[in-house]
């Protein structure tokens, strides 16, 4: 896709597949970390490989992977938000000094949160450009650790990321989350991925974690496949013309890490059925199909799950279903402003959505004049073109715009959507 500034996607007449997802960059991200902190002799990417099998091949990935097999003096992580989040945390209990950066839209995201607990707990970090965002100046020694309160509605990544850290803390950590706990899920995914390596991390009441001083210890671990990347391949069966679509995923456990599983009960009322199977080499998929026709009206919380937002919003705009999605505060604070992009882009399409307060998205079947020949802008953020993508089922064609922003987590997505 290198030099591509525009896409234009046909629908299938038929839409059956099987197709091969990538790995979960979200496990991904975090076994690397914790696989790092076991302090191994070698970090080189064959030595990475060897000990996680399966890892994601996508751009968070690989920025991370390259970090920290190469520790650069100046380590860029690009648009990689996950990264700068856990490697900022890595580098505070790490022997060095190493500055972090990233992409201009990386240097206007928030990480003061972050950066004031790892002071609180001693870390040397410092900010190069404007207080309160990267790039970073970061100086590792060791921590003593102790209690932390933080408020519990942030980055569930900053809440990962000084977990993940906690076990090299000679007194541990301790972690007090002050309001309701958002994107819960994604903590257990790392509570789960620290127990793999010997950490002792447990929730010790619903808004307060603890975690024992003591290290890890290196062992073997596999990554699933990415249910949030499953998200655009329901929605294309939701909007298909096809009566009768079938795609096989397989990778995907019914026993997930990941919060964004949930993706299947999400998609049922809006007609797609999820079936769990094993196939001939022992190996875990999904079939999905169409049984019924979509809800009118769909109400979800989506505080645990912010990433299936898009994918579920351009959904029920193309099918017709009004919704009202809450616990999505978060979006302003990803790669792009992802509420905004919405509304912008869904607007091309003739449809008018509106926020109520800060954390709800919703539509009551508002209609404007659509363009005749939209053109989908994606923002530098890979969820607006994946999600955008499976309007030409509805439409008979899209155009998207600089396509190729889907390496940040799904590299293949061109390769394996199906056109005409």
């Amino acid at each position: 896709m290198d030099n591509v500034s525009s896409l234009i996607l046909t629908p299938p007449k038929r839409l059956c597949a099987e197709i091969s997802l990538p790995a979960s960059k979200s496990i991904s991200g975090r076994a690397l970390i914790t696989y790092a902190l076991t302090r191994p002799e070698s970090l080189c990417r064959t030595a990475l490989h060897a000990a996680i099998g399966n890892l994601s091949d996508c751009d968070d990935t690989e920025v991370m992977m390259a970090a920290l097999a190469d520790m650069p003096e100046v380590i860029d992580i690009k648009a990689a938000g996950t990264a700068m989040r856990f490697l900022t945390a890595y580098l505070s209990v790490t022997s060095g000094t190493h500055v972090i950066t990233g992409t201009e839209r990386m240097q206007h995201r928030p990480i003061g949160i972050l950066v004031d607990a790892l002071r609180e707990l001693g870390a040397d970090v410092e900010y190069i450009k404007e207080e309160g965002f990267p790039p970073l100046r970061v100086t590792g020694k060791t921590l003593a650790g102790g209690a932390l309160s933080l408020p519990a509605n942030v980055s569930s990544q900053y809440i990962s990321a000084l977990l993940m850290i906690g076990p090299m803390l000679s007194e541990g950590l301790t972690l007090n989350l002050i309001g309701n706990v958002a994107s819960r899920p994604y903590i257990d995914m790392t509570l789960a991925v620290m127990a793999h390596f010997g950490a002792k991390a447990t929730w010790t009441s619903a808004s307060s974690l603890h975690v024992e001083a003591g290290g890890y210890q290196a062992k073997p671990f596999f990554v699933e496949c990415d249910w949030s990347a499953a998200s655009y391949w329901y929605e294309m069966v939701a909007l298909t013309q096809d009566a009768s679509p079938q795609v096989t995923l397989p990778g995907l456990f019914k026993d997930s890490l990941q919060g964004d599983s949930l993706v299947r009960e999400f998609f049922r009322p809006l007609g797609v059925t999820t079936t769990f199977v094993k196939q001939e080499n022992g190996i875990e998929a999904i079939v999905l199909s169409r049984s019924e026709k979509p809800c009118k009206h769909l109400e979800l919380d989506l505080i645990n799950q912010p990433d299936l937002a898009q994918t579920l919003i351009v959904s029920c705009a193309m099918l017709g279903t009004t919704f009202r999605f809450s616990g999505l505060a978060s979006l302003k604070i990803k790669e792009t402003n992802r509420t905004a992009a919405l509304q912008t882009e869904l607007r091309k399409l003739g449809i008018v959505i509106r926020e109520d307060g800060d954390s709800v998205v919703y539509w009551d079947g508002e209609r404007c004049e659509a363009e005749k020949e939209p053109v989908i802008c994606t923002y530098e953020d890979h969820r607006m073109a994946m999600a955008f993508a499976p309007v030409c089922m509805t439409r008979g064609s899209i155009r998207i715009n600089n396509p190729e922003v889907v390496s940040k987590s799904y590299p293949d997505f061109w390769k394996d959507f199906p056109c005409s």
